[in-house]
């Protein structure tokens, strides 16, 4: 069983079983949503996660996406996008215990800042 939850602990989350993957986002979009030059996201099979705290907030920030954040704190929560179907994506960093779910490529890689400097991981740069 993983566990998570945004800042103040209002939206919670968990979910059983292995996640489809981990890996950081690069995209123009999710940096702009989370203010930061990259974030990082388990996928998790809709089937096996469940909202356990107070309902989060949705915001389509394109067609066919859902930003899920917390109306009490503004933490960004999780996304969830049509092209993607079967699947939502929780920020990594929310995770309440991490260990076991190293990032295991980069997405979006030619979206990303050309100022932050990557040590060279062995992840798959798509």
């Amino acid at each position: 069983m993983r566990q998570g939850h945004c800042l103040c602990g209002a939206v919670r989350f968990e979910w059983d079983g292995p996640p489809n993957w981990v890996g950081h986002c690069h995209c123009e979009s999710c940096r702009r949503a989370t203010a930061s030059p990259l974030t990082s996201f388990v996928g998790v099979p809709d089937s096996a996660w469940r909202w356990t705290g107070a309902a989060p907030a949705l915001y389509a920030s394109s067609p066919g996406v859902e930003r899920v954040f917390c109306p009490t704190c503004g933490s960004p929560v999780a996304y969830r996008a049509a092209r993607y179907p079967g699947e939502t994506h929780f920020h990594l960093a929310l995770v309440d215990d991490p260990a076991g779910l190293a990032p295991e490529a980069h997405f979006h890689w030619g979206e990303r800042v050309p100022w932050l400097v990557h040590a060279e991981d062995g992840l798959t740069r798509e």
